[in-house]
């Protein structure tokens, strides 16, 4: 679970991929720079997420059986939200708790 803010989007293949400057990283499984690659396995782009919108975004990391991709995953239907103070402090919140 990360605060992000979207500053690209692109089509590749049969995939959405983001560019995201990742402002917070709430609770994670897995290391986070300050950009990431976030893709989305559909060309729509659902959720719908527009370049320089901040969002709270739930993904998993995404590594292949070959071990060749190793990336971040937004599933369909994942949980991607517009970013506000208060979701900040609902995650920091439920982080302590856990």
């Amino acid at each position: 679970v990360f605060h992000g803010r979207i500053l690209a989007q692109r089509l590749v293949g049969r995939e959405t991929r983001y560019e995201v400057e990742v402002k917070t990283p709430y609770r994670h499984r897995f290391p986070l720079v300050s950009r990431e690659y976030l893709w989305v396995p559909n060309t729509c782009g659902c959720p719908p997420l527009r370049e320089g919108g901040e969002y709270l975004l739930m993904a998993r990391r995404h590594v292949n059986h070959e071990h060749t991709l190793n990336r971040i995953l937004l599933q369909d239907g994942g949980y991607a939200r517009p970013w506000t103070p208060r979701e900040g402090r609902l995650v920091r919140e439920a982080a302590r708790h856990c």
